[in-house]
């Protein structure tokens, strides 16, 4: 297999990968991205059918040009923001490739050998972007391989139809939870399963003054005016949500403590039939591509310092959330990620250059 060469490969072509290629193609740099998907829309692919923004469009916009304003007059959901991302590639005539999944990237030669579905690539640097969407978490609970009914996690949740009628846990505290309890609730015998009671944002904080309050946060600066704080994991009351709560579907439980096959048991003992699972508990980064350069700590991250691995220079992050940029895994907040990091490898590429000459 013939392989090409590129200043730079990145890894992923949702809204990270995307954000990175404006800088890159900005500076007029030789680089390819390698997206998985057989479709532009990154992991906004995989959401569930009434995902929205918690914000305005323009407060969603990737560099370069300002997502317009959802047509449904609201927040945009999230064909919309599939629809932008694919107008955004096009636009900007990234070099996007695909469906074109990295199954490694290793060293060779003083450089980085990307090696995916649609061929292979040697590159002065490689910007993984792959986010975690493809890595679910589930935690482990005792009796769980017993359990005959159905476990889903919200990365494969697309609507409730399914659900009309049965006993459903929800399980996660975090808006995915929130969003999806709303709407299965009133179709099922719902139960939203919480570590600890969900933290609520007013209903007039949005995602707007959310990202604020908690940048402001990440700085160390605390909260102005005595206005309710809010970190990006509290749960912002979008309009199914509001419902939920005139509804008084918004109540949590704390966690069960094992399963049974038709079923689980609480912490007092009882036992309750249940049909279905939804975990809502989040994702891992998807970093089995990079495997091969042993930079995969045992937590299952990569040390870096600032974007940029600490044992492979040549390779740096993008988008699998605050160790790799702050709310760099939010559309929000990968402008300003990708702006820095772009910055950075451009530097570093050129400083490389100076030396070999």
């Amino acid at each position: 297999m013939t392989q090409a060469q590129t200043d730079v490969v990145i890894v992923g072509g949702g809204q990270a990968g995307l954000a990175v290629g404006y800088y890159l193609k900005r500076a007029g740099r030789d680089f390819v991205i390698l997206d998985a998907q057989d479709r532009p829309g990154g992991a906004w692919l995989h959401g569930w059918d009434s995902l929205t923004l918690f914000s305005p469009a323009e407060y969603g916009s990737l560099p370069g040009w300002q997502m317009p304003p959802s047509g449904g007059g609201g927040f945009p959901g999230r064909d919309e923001v599939i629809e932008y991302l694919g107008r955004y590639e096009r636009r900007y005539d990234l070099p996007v490739i695909r469906p074109a999944r990295v199954r490694t990237v290793v060293r060779e030669d003083g450089v980085l050998h990307v090696e995916a579905d649609q061929g292979s690539w040697r590159a002065r640097a490689v910007v993984s972007a792959t986010g975690t969407w493809s890595h679910p978490y589930i935690p482990a609970y005792p009796g769980a391989e017993l359990f005959e009914g159905e476990q889903i996690h919200s990365a494969h949740y697309r609507d409730p139809a399914s659900f009309r009628g049965k006993t459903v846990l929800v399980v996660g505290g975090g808006n995915s939870g929130a969003q999806i309890l709303a709407e299965v609730s009133r179709v099922a015998h719902a139960t939203w399963v919480t570590v600890s009671p969900p933290q609520f944002l007013p209903d007039d904080i949005d995602g707007r003054v959310l990202f604020r309050r908690a940048t402001d946060r990440y700085r160390g600066q605390g909260d102005d005016g005595g206005t309710p704080a809010g970190g990006l994991a509290n749960i912002v009351m979008v309009p199914p949500v509001r419902e939920a709560r005139e509804r008084g579907a918004l109540t949590s439980v704390r966690p069960f403590t094992r399963f049974t096959r038709t079923g689980v048991v609480w912490e007092d003992g009882s036992e309750t039939q249940v049909d279905a699972v939804i975990w809502c508990t989040g994702f891992r980064p998807a970093l089995d591509h990079l495997r091969g350069l042993g930079v995969i700590t045992p937590e299952g991250r990569i040390e870096v310092d600032g974007n940029r691995s600490v044992q492979e220079p040549r390779l740096w992050l993008m988008g699998y959330g605050d160790w790799t940029g702050f709310a760099s895994a939010t559309l929000v907040g990968a402008t300003r990620t990708a702006r820095e990091l772009a910055r950075n490898l451009l530097a570093a590429l050129d400083a490389e250059a100076v030396e070999v000459s």
